[in-house]
């Protein structure tokens, strides 16, 4: 499964934000907590339901996500 599939957008779960596949966990949480300095093995620690690679998923959003065309009126 690419990692990007482990990630929804559903407007009935989180209020349509992105969530890790089959969770309430909003991927911002998760990049949150690892911003704040907490490693992976913590994260995973505090939330069992996560898996490393549903961590790697939301690390590959956000990436994805700044990682856009910029345009210019000329």
């Amino acid at each position: 499964m690419p990692l990007l599939d482990r990630i929804a957008i559903d407007p009935e779960v989180a209020h349509g934000r992105p969530t890790v596949r089959g969770t309430r966990m909003r991927v911002g949480d998760v990049l949150a907590l690892l911003a704040a300095g907490a490693n992976e093995a913590e994260v995973l620690d505090d939330y069992p339901y996560l898996t490393a690679e549903d961590i790697k998923a939301c690390l590959e959003y956000a990436a994805a996500l700044v990682d856009h065309a910029i345009l210019t009126a000329s």
